[in-house]
């Protein structure tokens, strides 16, 4: 071990939470590797989904509107960039493993479908699939072309465990939930102000009360009561009082943007586009990469895990080339 990560990891014993997972502690990689002398093995996980081919198509990924006109709306990267920032901001505030949370929030949204959850629920329809299971599929199996990226236990339970459903088994996992959480909450928020979706007026007064006027009040002041709430205690959570009013602004998000605007109206396009490629896919397995063909899995998982991986342009582009007759000419 050299030096400089020698004298990182005693940082983290002497300055860290009690309550934090510290790198020398961790459970390790299903296939150990050799230190590089610099990083810790969270920072190294940190930074091969950063690298990874996953990570990078999150930029062409569906958020919440579905093939937005204009550069201001957030894709599924962005959305990504953001959920790191506010969990490398608690995770700070908190004493907590900074690298572990970063290397969870990067990684979280891996295994999202080309046009994002409206996608995820017509592969479900096909095989056992969720977004999340095929975050740990993404990093265990799939990334680099069949090798995985070989993550610490620590930040595959965390990918696994992100939704409000999962139970992360460390507080870097917990506030990576909440970040992912308040992150998406308030920037469809945004968004949805933005296309006119959705006027500001419209939020309950008592949550413009609670959190703010503005996006970055809002923000700010659910950080600031969940570190409030949580320093120095075992766990990550908001006050009682903001947990239930996140709730209630999250359900009226559901309410009048995510199931009943008019950014959804294209989503039975997005279902028939999906369902096509997956027909296609499952009579045609030699179009799939032999990689996956080669996983261990069923024939059904095989296309889902195919056709997860698409962007939303990638997605169309194979569907017009399976469609609409190319032009012919003879010279």
């Amino acid at each position: 071990m050299s030096d400089y990560l020698k004298t990182t990891l005693e940082q983290e014993e002497k300055t860290l939470s009690p309550f934090a997972t510290k790198s020398s502690q961790s459970k390790g990689r299903q296939k150990p590797i050799a230190s590089d002398g610099l990083r810790t093995d969270f920072a190294r996980d940190r930074d091969r989904i950063l690298h990874s081919k996953s990570f990078r198509r999150l930029k062409h990924k569906t958020q919440v509107f579905l093939s937005p006109e204009g550069d201001h709306y957030r894709t599924r990267l962005t959305h990504t960039i953001e959920v790191s920032q506010i969990a490398r901001t608690i995770a700070r505030a908190l004493k907590l493993n900074e690298d572990l949370a970063e290397a969870i929030a990067l990684g979280h949204d891996l295994g999202h479908t080309p046009y994002g959850h409206a996608g995820e629920r017509v592969l479900a329809e096909f095989c056992d699939f969720s977004h999340y299971k095929q975050g740990l599929r993404v990093v265990d199996f799939i990334e680099n072309e069949g090798i995985g990226l070989n993550l610490t236990f620590e930040v595959r339970d965390g990918i696994i465990n992100h939704t409000s459903k999962g139970s992360p088994s460390t507080l870097e996992g917990v506030v990576v939930t909440w970040a992912d959480r308040i992150a998406y909450i308030n920037h469809d928020i945004d968004d949805a102000v933005r296309g006119g979706v959705l006027n500001i007026k419209d939020i309950p007064a008592k949550y413009i009360k609670a959190f703010g006027d503005r996006n970055s009040k809002r923000i700010n002041s659910m950080i600031l009561d969940i570190i409030t709430h949580s320093f120095g205690k075992s766990f990550v959570a908001p006050s009682d009082k903001f947990k239930e009013d996140i709730a209630g602004l999250r359900q009226f998000m559901f309410d009048h943007v995510y199931t009943r605007s008019e950014a959804k109206q294209e989503e039975q396009k997005v279902r028939d586009l999906i369902a096509f490629l997956y027909k296609y896919y499952i009579n045609n397995l030699d179009k799939i990469p032999r990689y996956i063909i080669d996983l261990d899995s069923t024939k059904e998982q095989k296309v889902c895990d195919y056709i997860a991986m698409f962007s939303d342009r990638f997605a169309v582009n194979k569907f017009n080339e399976l469609t609409i007759p190319s032009n012919w000419a003879k010279i």
